[in-house]
């Protein structure tokens, strides 16, 4: 019962989804282009994407709506680092260990590290005026030490990546934007970090992801759970400072897509209060699948939701060996194909048909997977 009531749940949140199964294509792609962002219930959002290419918006969504930046700052933090260092500067192996981990790994010992080294605020007092962004605030008065309190918009974000790709010295570059590329999908705290861009595009792409709030424990990778917030991002929050919230659940995703890095895409998002990971995950993910990047390729499979908690991403469709990592509960995933496999029981319920996921490299269980079927009706056979 609790399986087919989660299904069935799952089901309904998954049919009225932009770029769902229910909605997509054979490949996984909509069936007709999003006339506008696809914003889901309950969830404040801002967004932009700039074309290099033609140096126009093709999405514009509260662009100057400012909102706590979690681990977007980073990309801050790393630029008043190289600023000014002049072409010939290499980066010290002492700095490459901390700022590698900040970057692909959003590690937040290493942004604590240069926000307090560097002047805490005076960094984005710097940057906002080297870089001419006009929404960016540092942290509120008594909450100083907070780097992920420094407020952005997805404008401003726009300009920090068109100032890295198109005016920055090409050691600064290549550096900041080749470790972006690098994007670890398990975060240093154990959160899975590739939602909104690095799950609705094709590669080439680079991403700077951010996450706060009261979120469950993170559960990628085999190294085990961190703690269920950001402690170095995020103190308890004060009364809104300038309009900005810093207590709802926020997930932002920002990067580049495409060859030649030609869409700029800038996704912030807030959360009711409780939402859990894996449903901000979801949420944020269909918003980005709706976006217009025109010729931007994007993954072919069937999107399809997930019920039960630690649900495990195996190597095989077994449970054999050790399981690669595990997916935030009932987030939304990507089914490439499906074979049978080992049998896996969940009383009452027995399967052995086995999903593919081909953003992870790995399979799980059909029985983890919200459809009344063993087999996935629409899914092809790998």
């Amino acid at each position: 019962m609790r399986r087919l009531l989660a299904a069935a749940a799952a089901l309904l949140l998954v049919s009225g989804a932009a770029g769902s199964a229910a909605a997509a294509a054979p490949g996984g792609r909509p069936l007709s282009a999003a006339a506008s962002v696809q914003v889901p219930a309950g969830v404040t959002a801002g967004a932009a994407v700039f074309d290099r290419q033609t140096g126009t918006f093709t999405e514009q969504l509260n662009t100057s709506a400012r909102f706590r930046s979690a681990s977007v700052v980073k990309l801050l933090l790393a630029l008043d680092f190289l600023w000014d260092r002049g072409p010939d500067y290499t980066v010290p192996a002492a700095d490459r260990a901390l700022l590698e981990p900040m970057l692909r790994s959003s590690d937040d010992d290493a942004a604590s590290h240069y926000w307090e080294v560097n002047g805490g605020s005076a960094i984005i007092t710097r940057m906002v005026r080297n870089l001419g962004l006009t929404d960016t605030n540092p942290p509120p008065v008594g909450y100083e030490g907070y780097w992920g309190y420094v407020s952005l918009s997805a404008r401003d974000t726009v300009k920090i990546y068109r100032y890295l790709l198109d005016t920055a010295p090409a050691p600064v570059r290549d550096f900041v934007m080749g470790n972006l590329r690098q994007s670890t999908r398990c975060a240093a705290d154990h959160f899975d970090q590739h939602f909104g861009i690095a799950g609705a595009f094709e590669k080439p792409w680079a991403v700077k992801q951010g996450w706060s709030g009261s979120y469950e424990k993170g559960t990628c990778g085999t190294g085990g759970a961190a703690s269920a917030s950001r402690s170095a991002a995020q103190a308890p929050a004060p009364a809104p400072a300038d309009d900005v919230n810093l207590s709802l659940p926020a997930l932002h995703s920002t990067g580049t897509v495409g060859a030649g890095d030609r869409y700029i895409v800038a996704v912030f998002t807030l959360h009711p209060a409780g939402t859990s990971y894996g449903k901000a995950y979801t949420d944020i993910g269909r918003l980005t699948r709706s976006l217009n990047l025109p010729g931007a390729a994007r993954p072919a499979g069937w999107w399809y939701g997930t019920w039960s908690d630690h649900v495990n991403v195996r190597r095989d469709p077994s449970t054999q060996n050790a399981p690669m990592t595990q997916l935030p509960a009932g987030v939304e995933v990507l089914v490439g194909c499906q074979k049978r496999g080992q049998k896996v029981d969940v009383p009452p319920y027995s399967n052995d048909w086995w999903a593919y996921l081909p953003q992870y490299g790995g399979w799980i269980s059909n029985i983890y997977i919200s459809s009344p079927d063993n087999r996935l009706p629409d899914v092809k056979d790998c």
